[in-house]
């Protein structure tokens, strides 16, 4: 299990790999749009079988195997590592496709909600209870999502979909004594088989042979998905440990701000209409959340 943070112990550093981490999450969309012209299961395949390979690496230098033998050996505990690494599979698929279909700015929608969804989570699942403030930031959300349906006439699904993922993910690894590394290495290896059928399946493994970009760079990009989703991950860990876990839910938004950035300015998605009032909505319930985060750090 990742010990509690040791606020000031090391707190600068905490920071800087907090930051860090939520950075090259927000920074997804520049890596996924570069393997774009590969198909998104197939990045997906790549990316499961690569974080395996990179993860297994990272704790034969950090001679961990021990916990993970150990975790192999608990049936419950394998139970709800199976059911987290389809939520986390279902989040990353979603995620390509999004970028691949030019809907990053609905990649980063469901990014700013999942915080408020989590919190929803704990009050259903785990009879959590929330202060007014929650309630209204919960609240506020839930009107933005709902206008974004009634004035645009559609359901934002991915967006929705990606905030579901990643909370039921959350909740999942809540209830587990897995470390983060340890973790996310199990959960690959459980989908690592499917991963590699499809990859040994499909008619090009490695993306299009006559792609815009030589086929020898598509190939070193589609291995580097490994360390690329575990380098930020590993960061996040050891910021955890680091500083206090309010100050870590204030970064989180760093990852949907950069993923919005590049989506209004870098691809010109349009923010206009039901789109940008929704998004107004969300941000004044994530304000109202940090606020409330700021004010129980206090205390």
């Amino acid at each position: 299990m990742t010990p509690g943070p040791t606020p000031g112990r090391g707190v600068p550093f905490g920071l800087l790999m907090g930051v860090g981490a939520y950075t090259i999450w927000g920074l997804f969309p520049i890596y996924f749009k570069v393997v774009g012209e590969v198909a998104a299961l197939t990045v997906l395949a790549h990316r499961i079988v690569w974080s395996m390979v990179f993860l297994a690496l990272v704790l034969t230098l950090k001679q961990n195997w021990r916990r993970v033998r150990t975790t192999l050996r608990d049936r419950p505990l394998m139970g709800r590592l199976a059911l987290s690494s389809l939520m986390i599979a279902l989040n990353w698929g979603i995620f390509i496709v999004a970028v691949e279909r030019a809907r990053v700015l609905d990649a980063s929608f469901g990014y700013f909600i999942s915080p408020l969804v989590s919190v929803a989570l704990g009050v259903v699942v785990l009879g959590e209870r929330l202060r007014r403030r929650e309630w209204i930031a919960v609240g506020l959300a839930g009107i933005g999502i709902a206008y974004r349906v009634a004035a645009s006439g559609t359901v934002p699904w991915i967006g929705i979909t990606l905030a579901l993922s990643f909370a039921f993910y959350g909740l999942m690894r809540k209830t587990t004594t897995v470390d983060a590394v340890e973790g996310l290495f199990i959960e690959a290896a459980l989908l690592a088989p499917l991963g590699t059928i499809y990859l040994a399946l499909v008619a090009d493994p490695f993306g299009p042979a006559a792609g815009t970009l030589p086929a020898a760079w598509l190939q070193a990009l589609l291995v580097v998905s490994g360390p690329v989703t575990a380098l930020p991950l590993i960061l996040f860990v050891a910021a955890a440990r680091r500083i206090p876990l309010a100050m870590l839910g204030l970064l989180q938004f760093i990852t949907p701000s950069g993923q919005f950035l590049l989506a209004a300015f870098a691809y010109q998605e349009p923010v206009v209409g039901a789109t940008l009032a929704s998004f107004i909505c969300i941000w004044c319930g994530l304000a109202l959340y940090a606020f409330d985060l700021a004010v129980r750090q206090r205390k």
